[in-house]
Order: C-alpha cells, then structure tokens, then sequence
C-alpha cells in the first residue's frame, strides 16, 4: 500500500527542509547538488553531478534510503554499500519519528551517507 497523500506533502515538507538546508550554494550547484525522490513507501536522498567523461550529462549518487513500514509504524534507514546494495544502517536501524532518521542521516557518525 502506497503511501498517502498527508503522508507524501508531510515526508515533502520535512525531507524537502532537510535536504534544502544541506544543498550546497547556487554557485556550486552545478558541480554538485542534493536532492531527493519519493517512490511507493520509501524516500531517497542523493545527489547530482556531472558524469567524469561526459560533463554534459548529469548522474545520480545515492546517500540515503529511509523506507516507512506501515505495520509497525516505523521508519527504517539504509545505506548503498560498494556493491550497489542498500544495506540497513546498522547503528540505527528503525525510528518511528521521520525527524530522528533525518538527525541520523545529519550527523553520519560513522562517514557511511556524507563520506
């Protein structure tokens, strides 16, 4: 089950500030910019850059994957280790406060969503 549309403007609302406060500034936007899409239960944090061998193009990096199970009400967070699989992030696994999972995904204690 999707998520609902109270849900979907609140995770745009809160997610939407976080990330804005984390964006770099307009001058350097086109080198590097942070963003974030919502699909079925889940959001995720990446950012934009352009591609080494063809700057014209412009890639996509994951940062961070927060997923809402329904059934407990919580929020589950994610890291895409090297092998390009999102793994739970193991310090901190779940939260039912989205604001806690964004505090987590801020402070980054152990260097897995900001390097």
């Amino acid at each position: 089950m999707a998520l609902s549309e109270f849900e979907i403007k609140r995770i745009e609302k809160i997610v939407g500030q976080f990330v804005e406060n984390r964006r770099p500034s307009p001058e350097k936007r086109s080198k590097l910019n942070i963003s974030f899409k919502i699909s079925g239960q889940s959001f995720e944090i990446f950012d934009i850059r352009p591609r080494w061998d063809d700057p014209s193009q412009k890639i996509e990096g994951s940062i961070a994957k927060a997923t809402f199970v329904k059934s407990t009400k919580n929020w589950k967070l994610y890291w895409k280790r090297a092998d390009m699989r999102w793994h739970g992030y193991e310090p901190f696994q779940e939260s039912k406060s989205l604001e806690k999972i964004l505090e987590v995904i801020n402070q980054d204690q152990y260097g897995c969503f900001w390097g």
